[in-house]
């Protein structure tokens, strides 16, 4: 038995500890919209005017913090964009607010930069290859790299 192959990741929703520094880093620095606000307890943004793609509430975390090192939870939630241009503007905007991103790699399939939000939580930004131009082995199979990634090209590329 196999998942639908059109199954996707509809959103994310993280627990926060300050609901106005969270919007201030999903909406002003990454850019998406907040669709509703409940108060000082919780938020619904989206890129593209969809319900939702990140819920933030303080619910149950407000003046918490993130985990320690070692524990289970949230690796990172990934942000996938269109081209290398969109990306390259975000990864703009991120740099441009003095957020030190934490790593970028070349995958292969993806190109892709990391960074960690206000409370700890790993945030990935990428664009796609064709899938036509994946790596593949001598039998077929996909096999994914991490190599450098140059980041200042990508920037380059902002629209």
């Amino acid at each position: 038995m196999t998942i639908h192959p059109q199954t996707r990741v509809g959103h994310v929703h993280l627990k926060v500890a300050d609901l106005g520094r969270a919007i201030a880093f999903y909406q002003g620095v990454l850019g998406f919209a907040v669709m509703q606000q409940y108060g000082p307890q919780a938020a619904f943004l989206s890129a593209g005017g969809y319900h939702h793609h990140i819920g933030l509430n303080t619910w149950e975390s407000a003046g918490g913090t993130p985990p320690p090192p070692g524990h289970t939870g949230l690796y990172h939630t990934a942000f996938l964009f269109p081209d290398r241009a969109a990306l390259g503007a975000a990864i703009k905007r991120v740099v441009a607010a003095g957020i030190p991103l934490d790593g970028a790699a070349d995958h292969g399939v993806s190109e892709a930069v990391y960074l960690t939000d206000p409370d700890g939580n790993g945030v990935e930004l990428y664009r796609d290859r064709a899938e036509a131009e994946w790596p593949r082995d001598a039998s077929g199979n996909l096999a994914m790299v991490n190599k450098r990634l140059d980041v200042a090209a990508l920037i380059a590329e902002a629209a």
